[in-house]
């Protein structure tokens, strides 16, 4: 019976099927409506009387807020629920572009990039969801398809904020239409079915597509509120939430999103989210974190004085060199849709087709630093807007499995911190290598990706040794 009632629920995951989708639009309209905003800050502070150097420190400002609140929210959202964490991430950051619209003074234009740098995390706890939502061996394909439908938004905001700022005005309706654009993504949110998306997993290896058996108490993963149960262990918040102070039910039997995020008491919240935090510092992830920052600043220091460098080694008009980026752009949403079939190539051997990528995009940034023409940046930039899509979703993967979709939140908030500390480090190593030549920052880039290669030979066959009893003893235990 248990088998049957599993296998016609696994054919027919409509629900699922709905927020997923739903969950690709929130990732396209977040990004669009980011993108129309971000080309326009520094102008906007400069015209409110700031300093080149006052405005590099209030630049500064949101991604210093996003180092040290990215790994919080994550695991918050791990505590309370993704529902919850998810529209509170997309209320106050629909508050913070608000008040943006409204800044004509320097402290104004600071105090609205508070609340977007604390909670500005909705791309992360979509990619937590659709992780709660997808087995093991469709998510790469699912994270693919996340990507690519929030880079094409990334594509086209621009060109919508920048018809807009020729108005006057500009500036303000573009924050304006930025804040609702959070607010109807809230709104979608809200309105997701789900208490229809009930999970079947098998619960055997995922990797394996054969028909097996299925049992309840290790394939179900429910997702009211966006908590879940991992196939090897029981979920989280069972095990936080005492039974004295666990939410009423409904007369259905299921927990209102409301209820049961809100009534665990908040010191229980913050315990909760030091606890994943320290499992996951203290877990044996440093490996994968570090290929993550050495990749971030490699790619980072290849894009970092692309438009100077084209002019000064080719000669080429900012013009060319912008249909350029946006062709590389377009590719790297189109490479999204790669993914999927790729990791089926490498039958989901996913810490291979990491190496694979990461040599790659080593060899390409090496191409590129030393091309002798534009039609040899044209081919590297090709083959390097593809193979970064895919190394940035084998990371990703990885961290996962090696962790525990249990702790989804926690370790996708953890990468994003690493790679803000990237973002810091990236523009001060490129104006350094800068001063000797405009080919420095790609050649620091080859050195980095050498490295990321070199650690990756080490300690691949170390992760395959491991295999999920590493995974299950670290963080399955967590609470």
């Amino acid at each position: 019976m248990n088998n049957q009632r599993c296998s016609s629920s696994f054919k027919k995951p409509r629900g699922r099927t709905r927020i997923i989708q739903c969950i690709y639009v929130v990732g396209f309209m977040d990004l669009f409506g980011v993108s129309m905003i971000i080309p326009l800050l520094s102008h906007h502070v400069k015209a409110l009387g700031a300093s080149p150097s006052v405005a590099g420190v209030v630049g500064s400002t949101y991604g210093i807020l996003q180092l040290f609140s990215s790994t919080i929210v994550g695991s918050w959202s791990d505590v309370v629920g993704r529902r919850y964490s998810l529209l509170t991430c997309l209320l106050l950051s629909a508050f913070g572009y608000g008040l943006l619209g409204m800044s004509t003074s320097i402290a104004l234009f600071v105090l609205a990039r508070i609340p977007v740098g604390l909670f500005k995390h909705s791309l992360s706890v979509c990619r937590a969801l659709l992780s709660d939502l997808s087995s093991d061996s469709e998510r790469p394909l699912v994270m693919g398809h996340f990507n690519a439908a929030s880079s094409v938004g990334f594509i086209l905001g621009p060109v919508v904020g920048g018809y807009l700022t020729e108005h006057e005005g500009g500036f303000y309706t573009s924050s304006f239409m930025c804040a609702a654009i959070f607010l109807i993504n809230a709104g979608l949110v809200w309105m997701l079915p789900w208490s229809e998306a009930l999970i079947i997993r098998n619960a055997t290896d995922s990797s394996n597509n054969a028909s097996k058996g299925c049992h309840d108490n290790n394939c179900r993963k429910s997702v009211q509120n966006g908590s879940h149960v991992n196939k090897h262990h029981p979920v989280f918040a069972a095990e936080t939430v005492p039974a004295s102070r666990a939410p009423e039910k409904h007369p259905g039997g299921h927990h209102t999103w409301w209820e049961a995020s809100l009534l665990q008491p908040v010191w229980n919240q913050l315990s909760s989210v030091g606890s994943k935090i320290h499992m996951v510092a203290s877990s044996d992830m440093w490996d994968l974190f570090l290929v993550r920052l050495l990749m971030a600043v490699a790619i980072m220091l290849y894009y970092s004085n692309f438009s100077l460098a084209m002019e000064e080694r080719f000669f080429l008009k900012p013009k060319v060199t912008g249909y350029l980026i946006s062709y590389s752009s377009t590719l790297g949403a189109l490479a999204g849709f790669l993914v999927g079939p790729v990791t089926q190539l490498y039958g989901n051997n996913m810490p291979t087709l990491l190496l694979h990528s990461t040599v790659l995009t080593c060899t390409l940034i090496f191409l590129y630093a030393s091309a002798p023409g534009v039609w040899q940046v044209l081919l590297t930039s090709t083959f390097f807007a593809i193979s970064t899509s895919i190394g940035r979703t084998c990371i990703t993967d990885l961290e996962l499995q090696r962790g525990g979709v249990q702790a989804s939140g926690t370790l996708i908030g953890a990468g994003q911190s690493v790679t803000a500390v990237g973002r810091v480090l990236a523009p001060l190593l490129s104006g350094v290598t800068q001063e000797f030549s405009p080919c420095g920052p790609p050649y620091l880039g080859v050195v980095l990706a050498l490295a990321a290669v070199l650690l990756l030979l080490i300690r691949i066959p170390k992760w395959d040794g491991r295999g999920m009893m590493l995974k299950i003893d670290k963080l399955g235990k967590s609470e």
